[in-house]
């Protein structure tokens, strides 16, 4: 088949596409990015995504299957969640219009049309878009990704223990985070490529925590246990803000804050992930957390 993978010189895209390339299907993609390094050395054919319908159209002419990994974490410029809505479904209109057969669509776990958090109700409103194109599709619900050493959250809470003498936790902490690894989310996006069934389902990892108990596997692991104080989280999100000047990112925001509180990164489905996260620490404990990994340097440098 000939496939389209969005952003597959980024992140969880390249890993859709490298499993794809291994299975000898014709793979191309469109990024916003395609001055970044090629990780397939000329095998993935590159085209802009610039959300022009007509240009997009041409650039999916014969391609069988889209998988769609394009997000806006947060408002940036003109790169805003309402926005991201409005380019997801131009994106829709041309891959029907190119004659693309299926879409397998990332979103996120527990979307919600009736949200007052853009990113979960944008989420929503792009999974709609999908399902009334018409065309065969799947979506698959990711909570947080880690793995590949390119993953944001995950890394970046190593990085903070590393450094600070203590960890702020918003809250009490007690709320739920069921991290997914990349190559589990990989493998299902490609078993959504071959399917004929339409379908949504969470895709998440096999072990679940709390974010307390998460900070604390994460700094006993890596051999940086702190003290992780309890404040509210105006105020970690505060912290966080000053942290964001010295590493010239955005650190967290309150919409991530408010979502991780309300238990918006579990789910309540079976866990489709094979990979342990405990596991996966233990064998990268020397790796994770020695660089920062910045947001706005991977997607606006």
């Amino acid at each position: 088949m000939k496939i389209a993978v969005t952003g597959a010189f980024s992140y969880s895209g390249k890993y859709i596409a490298r499993r794809l390339l291994e299975r000898g299907e014709e793979i191309i993609t469109l990024t916003g990015h395609p001055n970044r390094p090629d990780p397939f050395g000329g095998k993935v054919k590159a085209y802009p995504l610039d959300f022009n319908e007509a240009a997009m159209t041409k650039s999916l002419q014969g391609v069988d299957v889209l998988v769609n990994t394009y997000w806006v974490r947060f408002d940036k410029g003109r790169n805003t969640q309402p926005r991201a809505v409005e380019n997801t479904r131009k994106l829709v209109n041309a891959a029907k219009a190119a004659g693309v057969k299926r879409i397998v669509h990332i979103s996120i776990a527990n979307p919600s049309a009736d949200s007052h958090l853009p990113y979960y109700w944008g989420k929503a409103a792009n999974e709609k878009a999908v399902i009334e194109s018409g065309l065969s599709y799947a979506i698959l619900r990711p909570t947080v990704l880690y793995g590949g050493g390119e993953d944001v959250l995950i890394n970046n809470i190593a990085f903070f223990l590393r450094r600070f003498p203590v960890f702020f936790i918003p809250g009490d902490g007690s709320y739920g985070i069921q991290p997914v690894h990349v190559e589990d989310l990989a493998d299902l996006a490609v078993e959504a490529v071959y399917s004929r069934e339409s379908y949504v389902i969470d895709a998440v990892g096999s072990d679940s925590y709390t974010f307390k108990e998460l900070v604390q596997l994460i700094g006993e692991t890596i051999g940086a246990r702190r003290p992780l104080i309890s404040v509210p989280p105006r105020l970690a999100l505060f912290a966080a803000q000053v942290i964001s000047l010295f590493v010239r990112d955005v650190v967290l925001t309150p919409e991530e804050v408010d979502g991780l509180m309300a238990n918006l990164l579990v789910s309540k489905e079976p866990p489709r992930g094979k990979t342990l996260f405990r596991d996966w620490l233990k064998q990268n404990k020397d790796q994770i957390g020695t660089k920062y990994a910045s947001e706005l340097k991977r997607h606006y440098a």
